[in-house]
């Protein structure tokens, strides 16, 4: 992608406070983007601010809970402050704690549908609102996962409320194309976002054997798909899934050859 792609454009990433989201933010700004870096995390955002100061674009922090209604609209003020227009909207916000079924509290259902699936809608909401009142020819990008497709013990609300996300993005695809938004996902893998207390590793172990790369992803490798969505050269792509996960949704590469 050339340099300075993103020049003068205004970007919102939520979830950019670590991992994924910091890697999205970054390459926008590298690409001369102005970012609105969201998190819950204040801390976490003001510190993707810092690692980016040195970019072409420029990174801004802004703590926002996606989750309610007001803490969106909150966000989208100090959006508009700091961008004067939205361009690009990215939906990383998520949350992913592990329960079964049959022990799940309904705060805990709550708390994962209200943040990755109603937080998605709520700034889908508000972002197309803002670019179909200013002809925005904009673009959204949604970050989904593996678990869209593929269920997995104890994850029945993450399965869920990713599952939801691509089929929001589709129907927003349809609903947005008359004002020229492009609505599209991108479902990442197993990604090396640097926490090693949170997962078990026979967890990790087992999802690496399934990968035919060999390996896990890293986030500007998201990221990098995230830009491509987000620009002329995805013109014609909209409703779309995007997979970046090394090949491991192609099947069961962890199965032998079934004869020999």
């Amino acid at each position: 992608m050339a340099e300075g792609t993103f020049a003068g454009r205004g970007v919102i990433v939520t979830g950019a406070g670590a991992g994924i989201g910091r890697g999205i933010a970054g390459a926008f700004a590298h690409q001369g983007a102005t970012v609105v870096a969201v998190d819950i995390n204040g801390d976490g955002a003001a510190e993707t601010a810092r690692l980016f100061a040195e970019e072409p674009g420029t990174v801004v922090a802004v703590a926002g809970d996606v989750a309610t209604a007001g803490g969106v609209d909150l966000i989208l003020g100090e959006a508009l402050r700091h961008l004067g227009r939205i361009d690009v909207l990215v939906n990383n916000a998520g949350v992913y704690p592990n329960c079964p079924v049959v022990e799940m509290p309904d705060e805990q259902w709550d708390h994962v549908i209200g943040t990755n699936l109603g937080g998605t809608f709520r700034m889908c909401r508000a972002v197309a609102r803002h670019m179909i009142e200013h002809g925005i020819a904009g673009h959204i990008v949604n970050i989904a996962s593996g678990a869209h497709k593929s269920a997995r013990r104890g994850a029945s609300h993450y399965c869920a409320s990713k599952a939801g996300i691509v089929m929001l993005t589709k129907v927003l695809a349809q609903e947005l194309a008359e004002h020229r938004i492009h609505v599209n996902v991108v479902s990442p893998g197993l990604i090396d976002v640097g926490r090693r207390g949170d997962v078990n590793p026979a967890y990790k172990d087992t999802l690496l054997r399934n990968i035919p790369w060999g390996r896990m992803g890293e986030p500007a490798e998201i990221a990098q798909a995230v830009l491509f969505m987000s620009s002329p050269a995805a013109a014609y792509v909209t409703g779309a899934v995007l997979d970046v996960d090394g090949g491991s949704g192609a099947g069961r590469f962890f199965l032998p050859y079934s004869r020999g």
